[in-house]
C-alpha cells in the first residue's frame, strides 16, 4: 500500500512509472550473451567474432543474428543458432551470473516511493524469471515486457510503447533505466526520458542522448531524487 506521502510527491512530480532494462542494467550479463553467441556459431560453423557480436548485445536477436553472422534470425539456420545459444547461456553462464551493484537497493526505493518498477527486455518471456532470479529482484518486479510482446526489438521503441501501455502512463510519467545506446535511442524515440548506466560497458559517448549517465544501480540510488527529478 502506498503511503500518503509518496502518492503526493508522485502526483506533484507526474513520475508513475521506472522501465528497467535486464541485461547490463540490473545483471551482468552482456559478456556472457555475447561468448554464448559466439560458441554457439562455432558449433554450427559459422563465422564468429566475439568483439563484433558484444557491442550488439542489447539488441534482439531479430536484429543481432543478421547484424552479427549475415543471416536471417526466422531462417532454418538462424533458428537453430539462436536456440543453441540459448542452451549454452543458460546451462554454462547464467547459473554463475549475479546482480550488478545496487541493482535489489535501487528496485526497493523505487518501491517506497510508490513508483511502479517494470522490465523492458530484448530477452524471450520464458528467460525473464530465471534472469530476475539470478538479479536477485524477481520478487520486486511487478511485470514484464519481454521479445513478444514487440513487433521489432531495441532501438525500436515498441517495447516501450507495450510498456507505457501495459501501466496505463504517459511518457512524460515515465523513465527508462538502460545501458546501451539501444536503450537510450528507443527511450528517446518513445519520448521517454532515459537514465544510462556504465556497468553494461558502454562508454559515456556511447550513451550520450541520456538524460544523465550513472556508474551503476548503486550511483543512481545515491542521487534518487536528482535522477528521477523528485523534489528533496
Amino acid at each position: 500500500m502506498l503511503r500518503n506521502a509518496d502518492c503526493q510527491l508522485n502526483h506533484v512530480n507526474g513520475l508513475k512509472l521506472v522501465i528497467l532494462d535486464i541485461d547490463g542494467t540490473l545483471l551482468r550479463s552482456n559478456a556472457a550473451h555475447a561468448m554464448a553467441f559466439t560458441e554457439a556459431a562455432q558449433r554450427q560453423g559459422i563465422a564468429a567474432d566475439y568483439s563484433r557480436i558484444l557491442p550488439l548485445i542489447g539488441k534482439g536477436a531479430d536484429k543481432l543474428i543478421p547484424e552479427a553472422f549475415g543471416i536471417e534470425e526466422n531462417s532454418s539456420l538462424g533458428k537453430k543458432l539462436a536456440q543453441l545459444k540459448g542452451k549454452i547461456f543458460k546451462e554454462r553462464f547464467l547459473p554463475h551470473l549475479g546482480p550488478t551493484p545496487g541493482a535489489r537497493e535501487l528496485l526497493k526505493e523505487i518501491r517506497s516511493k510508490g513508483l511502479t518498477p517494470l522490465v523492458a527486455t530484448s530477452s524471450d518471456r520464458e528467460d525473464v524469471d530465471r534472469l530476475l532470479e539470478r538479479a536477485k529482484v524477481k520478487d520486486l518486479i511487478d511485470d514484464a515486457m519481454t521479445a513478444d510482446d514487440a513487433d521489432a526489438s531495441k532501438p525500436d521503441p515498441d517495447i516501450l510503447h507495450a510498456a507505457l501501455e501495459k501501466a496505463g502512463v504517459r511518457p512524460e510519467e515515465a523513465v527508462m533505466v538502460g545501458d546501451t545506446p539501444y536503450d537510450v535511442e528507443a527511450a528517446n524515440r518513445a519520448a521517454i526520458r532515459c537514465l544510462a548506466v556504465r556497468c553494461g560497458g558502454w562508454s559515456d559517448k556511447s550513451l550520450r542522448g541520456a538524460a544523465a549517465i550513472y556508474d551503476d544501480p548503486a550511483d543512481i540510488l545515491s542521487h534518487f531524487n536528482q535522477a528521477f527529478g523528485l523534489p528533496g
